[in-house]
């Protein structure tokens, strides 16, 4: 099976504070760039879920995806991923599927569903060094501005904890209501975002 291309997105100016855990170094600052975002690919599968397991375990006792789901969707919809490198590390990811029903299901958790109008964002994680420095938000605007770049994909769904509510209201979405799909004894609010607005911020900005 061949590995698929990488998208890379156009770099921006973004400055991590001095004395940051990976910081751009003097020696390596040629080569490579300070921050990168890109979709992933599945060879980056193992980073992905060394972060995710990290995040979500010590939080909740659970992860989203399992590492065989994490290179499903990363074989499957690459272009649905993004990711965070600073000088070639993973710092965070999002990764996304698309799905083809009005809400959530069960099902969601594992398909992609390629005539889908909705991108489901299954997990947004920050490695732990990283964390508390806005990176999650910049990941997350950044990620709605790239999906919203698709026609096809009208919306993004997600589910998540009710502390988590305000956070996602921040950047356009509103509940839908109470998830159907249950994990252990957690429970999840339902979350829904129009990226017509981001794809025309994203139309602009490339002007």
């Amino acid at each position: 099976m061949s590995t698929p291309s990488v998208h890379c997105l156009k770099p921006s100016p973004l400055h991590l504070p001095s004395g940051i855990p990976g910081s751009p170094g003097r020696q390596r600052r040629h080569t490579l760039p300070a921050n990168e975002f890109r979709c992933l690919t599945p060879d980056d599968a193992a980073g992905v879920f060394e972060i995710e397991r990290e995040a979500f375990i010590s939080v909740s006792g659970n992860c989203p995806l399992n590492l065989d789901e994490v290179q499903h969707f990363l074989t499957l919809c690459p272009e649905l991923s993004l990711g965070w490198f600073v000088e070639g590390r993973l710092v965070a990811f999002i990764i996304g599927s698309l799905w083809d029903e009005e809400r959530l299901t069960q099902e969601s958790l594992a398909l992609h569903r390629p005539g889908g109008r909705s991108a489901h964002l299954h997990a947004l994680a920050v490695h732990r060094s990283f964390r508390q420095q806005g990176k999650g938000s910049v990941l997350l605007w950044r990620y709605l501005h790239h999906v919203g770049a698709r026609p096809a994909v009208r919306q993004a769904v997600l589910m998540c904890e009710d502390a988590l509510v305000p956070f996602y209201q921040r950047f356009g979405f509103h509940s839908a209501g109470p998830c159907a799909i249950v994990v252990g004894s957690l429970t999840f609010t339902e979350m829904h975002c129009s990226l017509r607005g981001h794809a025309a911020l994203r139309r602009n900005s490339d002007r």
